[in-house]
């Protein structure tokens, strides 16, 4: 009989529940107690939502980060948080964001944090030295093991991130190996292995995602040394890789001494036939067959063509599961009474993966004929979606073809362009600005709700909107920032936002997915042709130049990031899905122009994230997505000066091709992880202007003067002066104005005591 079982469930909630009490408490308006019970609530509505499987993760649930969970699992806490002595939990937030709940004291930096993978999720990265010791505290996965046990959880499966993976997505502060701690860490994992088994675990889960990456000798003999200290005989030990092709790692991970290996069988199919060979026989295989981040409806006909087979050599050797944790989709497509009728039945989200797994079990379990009527179904729906006449327009298949090499160059080279661009704007050394967005209120919120359901007509949405742009360029001219932006009040979302107005996208209510801690975005559903009808921006930055003689920046979400940040469709290449995305921005980009605008910034934060996992593929994906934002950016006339924004990645190994991006400002996070990402400059000449991030918008910290002149002269030392933007790290928009305030005025004290060389 076929196993089923599942990596991960989303843990924000169907409603966003774990958001609205992590904020709550945060803010002081509800208890620990509170969250605790929250937090129980919703590992029950999880488990009963899986209670079909065959064995159930346990341990997925998070108040923040799995990562960060591993580190105080292991005690592994930054020494700038080691000495508190308060709640643990509250020194747990005091990582994640850099302060605790109001009254605990001084606030400490936050984590660094960057993106999971190849995808749209943040962890925060463990902090290591040379000098680094680990102390198993075990509490909160017992707590939550015991917890599944008293409410008749089946077959309770713990999951943790392995070893391996936990050091090679580390950061060593000192410059030392992080794979040098690897004996001083086995044995807290070992000891942690034995208390889920002492607690009644039969099967643990143990997360290896590096395994999908190029490994040196020395991390492919690393693996081989962990596993065979952790194949203790008190647990079965199930290693799950996922994200991609193990490859040249596929030998070794079927050696290691564990017992069962899963396989992303979505981006890795071919290699399960082979895992099935090399496997030891009494070993299990399981096949991520359900793509765990997408939402598109599985042909489980064509999957049970290709598992069948597999099902009848392996037979009770076979597991079944989603490629890997559900965290990346929505939690329920239930919830949707109004997503489009003719794209909706195209679509799975967490609950109804679920149900796509059941079926293709019961059908090898029990034959074809067991499930006819769902099989059929099925079928149906992916044939509609197959012929339906909204995916292909003639009209764009036929702009892709007039794409030439010209469209994506500048007239001038960088210096030429420059210097008409400090002619025409006359900005002072050091300028100041921000990454376009401020604090959302509730009454942006407010209005922006009675507008979608029809309770305020389109003018009284456009003057409250009207309003909350003069409010932010009033506090910008107030604070003497240098070039504005007019806030994006009438954005709910930099990705959603174009999507709305874009042909092509459709949207969903409650396809919400977690982001980062209390921070959640409902990705775009990309299903077809991607046309701009009207102009999108053009309105708002207009009004918002009239309320000032400053100049006010264009505020546009690039291609790639469009493409990243949404569920794309999977019947084409990306990259024809992104030059698609670079045609409609272009339009754009030539509109504002066209208005007056005389800075256009095109975000492109999520470029990296795009990155195939093995640097032997990053140059396709590299060549496209820069012609794409090239053909978006690069159409207007040397005066209009364009930024790239990109926040929260490691850049440092593609600095030549965000270099041919050729924006004339790129601005960049670097205020977590402490201008790091400048070290890359002392190798590599940047060409073009730079703004290295300098207040962490991530962390309710208000930065001082102080640490911002501190942050630019480091930046000042590899990137000449003249060519250096102050500015945040990312937008405000998740910040209070309270906070915002003396930040930004600090901000531009910064920036005039470096002008006076003070």
């Amino acid at each position: 009989m076929v196993t089923t079982h599942n990596l991960g469930f989303p843990r924000i909630g169907a409603r966003r529940e774990l958001k609205f009490a992590l904020e709550a408490y945060w803010k002081g308006q509800s208890s620990r107690e509170e969250l605790e019970a929250l937090g129980g609530e919703l590992r029950g509505w999880h488990w009963a939502a899986q209670a079909k499987l065959d064995r159930t993760p346990v341990g997925d649930f998070s108040f923040y980060d799995q990562v960060l969970d591993m580190s105080f699992a292991l005690g592994n806490i930054p020494p700038r948080a080691a000495g508190y002595e308060g709640d643990v939990l509250d020194n747990y937030f005091r990582v994640a964001r850099g302060r605790s709940a109001p009254g605990t004291g001084e606030g400490i930096s936050a984590g660094e944090m960057t993106k999971w993978f190849d995808t749209n999720y943040h962890y925060i990265v463990p902090e290591l030295t040379a000098e680094s010791a680990f102390t198993l505290n075990p509490s909160r996965l017992l707590g939550q093991l015991r917890e599944a046990q008293s409410q008749g959880v089946r077959s309770p499966k713990p999951v943790i991130l392995g070893p391996v993976t936990y050091l090679r997505i580390a950061k060593t502060s000192d410059g030392s190996d992080a794979l040098a701690l690897l004996p001083r860490l086995l044995p807290v994992y070992r000891e942690l292995v034995e208390a889920l088994a002492a607690q009644g675990a039969d099967w643990i889960q143990i997360d290896e995602p590096a395994l999908v990456t190029e490994l040196s000798t020395e991390w492919q003999a690393a693996y081989r040394t962990a596993y065979s200290a952790l194949n203790t005989g008190k647990a079965k030990l199930l290693l799950a890789t996922y994200f991609g092709r193990l490859l040249e790692n596929l030998p070794l991970a079927c050696e290691l001494p564990v017992h069962g290996l899963h396989l992303d069988a979505i981006r890795a199919r071919e290699e399960a036939a082979e895992a099935s060979v090399l496997l030891p026989a009494d070993r299990i295989l399981s096949l991520g067959v359900i793509d765990g981040r997408n939402i598109w409806r599985t042909d489980l006909n064509a999957a049970l063509d290709w598992l069948e087979p597999l099902a009848h050599s392996l037979a009770d050797r076979l597991w079944i599961a989603p490629s890997c944790s559900l965290l990346h989709v929505p939690v329920d497509l239930d919830s949707e009474d109004k997503l489009d009728a003719e794209v909706k039945p195209w679509l799975a989200f967490a609950t109804q993966k679920l149900e796509e797994l059941r079926i293709l079990a019961t059908a090898l379990n029990q034959g074809r004929a067991a499930v006819e009527g769902e099989l059929r179904a099925n079928r149906e729906a992916v044939e509609t979606r197959r012929l339906s006449a909204r995916l292909n327009h003639p009209g764009v298949k036929q702009a892709l073809t007039g794409i030439t090499p010209g469209m994506g160059a500048r007239k001038s080279p960088f210096t030429d362009r420059a210097a008409k661009q400090a002619a025409l704007l006359q900005l002072p050394a050091y300028p100041t600005t921000t990454i376009g967005s401020f604090p959302q209120t509730a009454e942006i919120r407010q209005a922006r709700s009675q507008f979608k359901h029809g309770t305020c007509d389109e003018a009284a949405y456009r003057s409250a909107m009207q309003a909350e742009i003069a409010r932010s360029i009033r506090a910008q001219e107030s604070l003497g920032l240098d070039v504005l932006v007019h806030g994006e009040a009438e954005r709910n979302d930099m990705v959603e936002y174009f999507g709305e107005q874009l042909e092509g996208f459709v949207f969903s209510e409650y396809g919400w997915v977690q982001s980062y801690g209390s921070r959640c975005v409902k990705p775009p559903i990309l299903f077809g042709d991607i046309r701009r009808p009207k102009a999108m921006t053009v309105e708002w930055i207009r009004y918002a130049q009239s309320l000032t003689n400053k100049p006010v920046k264009g505020m546009l979400t690039g291609p790639v990031t469009i493409l990243n940040w949404s569920f794309v469709r999977d019947d084409q290449p990306r990259s024809v899905t992104c030059r698609q995305l670079a045609l409609a921005i272009r339009q754009e980009v030539l509109d504002l122009e066209a208005a007056g605008v005389p800075i256009i910034q095109i975000d492109e934060a999520a470029l990296r994230e795009g990155l195939p996992l093995r640097r032997s593929q990053w140059k396709e994906y590299l060549d496209w997505a820069v012609e794409s934002f090239r053909i978006a950016a690069n159409g207007v006339r040397d005066e209009t000066q364009i930024h790239t924004h990109m926040c929260y990645s490691e850049f440092n190994d593609i600095l030549a091709s965000i270099a041919a991006m050729d924006a004339d400002v790129i601005t960049i996070e670097t205020s977590r992880s402490n201008m790091e990402l400048l070290e890359a400059f002392k190798t590599f000449a940047y060409p073009n202007g730079i703004g290295p991030g300098v207040y962490d918008i991530h962390s309710p910290n208000i930065p001082t003067e102080r640490q911002m002149v501190e942050l630019m002269r480091n930046a000042a030392k590899r990137i000449p002066a003249e060519r250096l933007w102050v500015n945040p790290d990312c937008g405000l928009k998740t910040r209070q104005w309270e906070e915002v305030i003396p930040a930004l005025a600090n901000m531009v004290s910064a920036a005039k005591a470096l002008r006076a060389g003070t």
